[in-house]
Parts: structure tokens; C-alpha cells; sequence
């Protein structure tokens, strides 16, 4: 085979390498965010009501300051099997696909660039160490009285953006500009 394609596909393989890499290292990046919920009901209503939500996640009470409506909730996250082996399966064909290249580059050593396969559960031991951690969700709630009987409560979230938003569809909160 022509030496050029081999070395541009070497190129382009160790390139897609990578990206894997990059993709590998992102699935256990902390994605921490902050928004303002609304919600119809009252503030002690609200609050009751997101007691009950973590309380059933399996989050438990932190810090509670209860002067200025600040709680901070704690909880486990664990790794996900899915994801662990899906990781492993792509790191496996990344090492598989670059070992190939590599073993039709240096044709004398093809069968040991060939056993970076078998290094590929790491990826699945790296995303299950990190992946599984503790993690907290703090809340500040404000309350508005309406020109109405009806009061309007708002609650200033910090958590996990994935948590935020099973949160936010649960108790059926309105996102605030």
C-alpha cells in the first residue's frame, strides 16, 4: 500500500484518538449550574415540597439556614453501568482502529500495536472511579406577593444541571429569565 494513504490515515486515526480521549475524560466533568425557578405555591408549600423531591433521590439535609431560606442538600451519584461499558466498547474500537494503522505502518511489531485492545478496560475503571461521587444541591428560596390573594415563590438553584432539569420537570417549576 502506498505509504502516503497510510501516513494520512495514521493522521486521521490518531486524531479521532484523540477526540475518544477528550470524550472519555468529559463523561466525568462536574456540570454544575445555577437557575431561578418559579412556582405558584406558596414558600413553605415549595419548600415542603422539595424536601419530599430530594428525600426520595436519596439526597439528605446538609445545612439548612433557615433565616434566609437557604438549604443545601447532599447526596450520592452513582456511575452508570451502561455508560461504563459503553465507554469501554469505544475506547476498544479506538485502540483496535489505531492498532490496525499502526501494525500496517511497522509491519514487524503489528501483533503488540494490536494488544492496545487489551487496554481498553481501563476506560471503564477511569469513568467508574470518578463518575461516582458526592454531590450537593443548594437552594435559596425568595417568596413575592402578586397583586392577587395567589403568592409566587422563587427558588435559586446550584446543582447538577441533569438534576435541575428531572427537578424542574418534576415539581413543575418555571425556568425565570
Amino acid at each position: 500500500m502506498n505509504t502516503t494513504v497510510l501516513q494520512s490515515t495514521f493522521v486521521l486515526t490518531l486524531l479521532l484518538a484523540v477526540g475518544l480521549f477528550f470524550f472519555i475524560k468529559a463523561s466525568v466533568k462536574d456540570r454544575i449550574e445555577q437557575v431561578k425557578l418559579s412556582s405558584e405555591s406558596a414558600q413553605e408549600s415549595l419548600l415542603t415540597d422539595l424536601q419530599q423531591y430530594f428525600a426520595q433521590r436519596a439526597y439528605r439535609v446538609a445545612a439548612v439556614d433557615a433565616p434566609n431560606y437557604k438549604v443545601t442538600f447532599e447526596g450520592f451519584v452513582r456511575p452508570s453501568w451502561f455508560l461504563a461499558i459503553f465507554l469501554t466498547l469505544l475506547s476498544a474500537g479506538g485502540a483496535l482502529c489505531l492498532g490496525l494503522v499502526l501494525s500496517m505502518l511497522v509491519p514487524q511489531q503489528g501483533q503488540i500495536f494490536l494488544a492496545l485492545v487489551f487496554l481498553s478496560p481501563l476506560t471503564g475503571v477511569f469513568y467508574w472511579k470518578k463518575a461516582g461521587r458526592s454531590e450537593q444541591v443548594s437552594l435559596k428560596l425568595e417568596s413575592v406577593a402578586e397583586s392577587g390573594s395567589q403568592a409566587k415563590s422563587f427558588v435559586t438553584v446550584r446543582g447538577h444541571r441533569d438534576e435541575l432539569a428531572v427537578m424542574q420537570e418534576t415539581l413543575n417549576l418555571k425556568l425565570v429569565d
